[in-house]
Formats: structure tokens, C-alpha cells, sequence
């Protein structure tokens, strides 16, 4: 985008881009952040098209053409180059990224993961979490470290489990706030709000005892 200063930011998907199309969708409300490109591992992720449609150049790098997972993301690497993004953003990229790649975008890497975390770290969020009988669910968006899941979180938003849920019905409800809270981060990032140090996470000026939570501290990004 010609004189556009906002923040450059590079998503990476592998699917359906439910995620990508609600970060398009705030940017071009006028959040503080652009998307310069889209990288997918699979040819066939339906997210591509939520970047063709909004003019965002994307890339298919398909892992299983690399013999192992550090020359996938040295490939990564090579194709967000030419974009000089300032934020990497996983939106639902189903690749384990290695310490290379994680070095390289230290402080400056956010993920969504469908639980509060640390709780229900790694896959099957939803079904694990109806095996377990739990009734509270959710999203939680955080700085990526070298260990899955455990970055230092920054978001979180929490869903009930209600009675007679499959993980069909709960999974959309889950997608329901991540849609809300994504688009949220990466636009307080793009004003410069957020910042990563180690296991912390400062916003505006101060370091956070917890993560915020949408929509209770919502006088927190609101206040002047």
C-alpha cells in the first residue's frame, strides 16, 4: 500500500484463514497494521483466497518439499524478506517453527491457541477439553518462545461449555472471540503497546500481572 505507515505485519496460515480474514478485516477498518503477506505451508489452505481477495501478495512454501523442518523455515525465511514485515502473526499455522525461526522474530512472533492458557497446551484443545469434563474454554494470544505454547500471554477470552457440546459447537464458539481478540493484539503491537521481555509482557508502560482478558479489562486499551 502506497503511504501506508502502518505497522507491516506477515501472516502464516495453513487452513481455512478464519483468523486471517478478521486481521484483514480490522485493517482495513483502519486498525494501526497492514498485512504485507501471507505464507502457507499447503497449497490447498483455503485461506489464500481471503488474501487474493484482499490484494495481499501470498506465497505457497509446502513443507513436504523440505527434508527437514529447518530447511522449511530458512525457506520461510527467504520468502518474508522481500516484505520486511516488523511482526510475524500464526493464524492457525500448523507447523512446530524451529529456534532458528524463533530467534530470528524474538519479541516480535505472536500465536493464537484455542485454550486459557497454560492450560491444554498442543492439539485437540476442544476435544480434550470436553473429555475432561471442563466448563471453560477459549482463546489466548501470546509471544511464540522456543516451547509449545508457553510464551508469555497476552490476551485471553473465555468461553462456557455448555451442555450437549460436540467439538464442532464448541470449536465455533472458541473461533467466535479469536476473531475479537487477534485483531485486537496485533493492533495494540502497531501502537507500539506491546512489548515481550522474557516471560513478561508490557502494556502501555507497564508490566501486566496477568493476562488481560476481553471484554472485562476493555478500560485498559480504551483509556487515553
Amino acid at each position: 500500500m502506497n503511504g501506508d505507515t502502518r505497522l507491516p505485519v506477515a501472516v502464516l496460515i495453513s487452513g481455512t484463514g478464519s483468523n486471517l480474514k478478521a486481521l484483514l478485516e480490522a485493517s482495513a477498518a483502519g486498525a494501526a497494521y497492514r498485512v504485507v503477506t501471507v505464507l502457507s505451508n499447503r497449497p490447498e489452505a483455503g485461506g489464500l483466497a481471503h488474501a487474493a481477495a484482499a490484494g495481499v501478495p501470498a506465497t505457497v512454501i509446502d513443507h513436504r518439499r523440505h527434508p527437514d523442518r529447518e530447511s522449511f523455515d530458512r525457506a520461510l525465511l527467504e520468502a518474508l524478506a522481500p516484505h520486511a514485515p516488523q511482526l510475524v502473526v500464526l493464524a492457525g499455522f500448523m507447523r512446530v517453527l524451529t529456534p532458528l525461526f524463533v530467534r530470528r522474530w524474538a519479541g516480535r512472533l505472536l500465536n493464537i491457541h484455542p485454550s486459557l492458557l497454560p492450560a491444554w497446551r498442543g492439539l485437540d484443545t476442544h476435544r480434550r477439553v470436553l473429555a475432561a469434563g471442563e466448563r471453560r474454554h477459549g482463546a489466548s494470544v501470546h509471544f511464540v518462545t522456543e516451547g509449545l505454547d508457553e510464551g508469555p500471554v497476552i490476551v485471553q477470552a473465555e468461553v462456557p461449555v455448555e451442555d450437549g457440546d460436540d467439538e464442532a459447537r464448541l470449536a465455533a464458539r472458541v473461533h467466535t472471540v479469536e476473531h475479537r481478540i487477534y485483531p485486537l493484539a496485533v493492533d495494540w503491537f502497531g501502537r507500539g503497546w506491546l512489548r515481550q521481555d522474557g516471560d513478561r509482557v508490557w502494556f502501555r508502560g507497564r508490566i501486566l500481572d496477568r493476562p488481560l482478558r476481553y471484554p472485562d479489562d476493555e478500560a485498559a486499551w480504551h483509556a487515553p
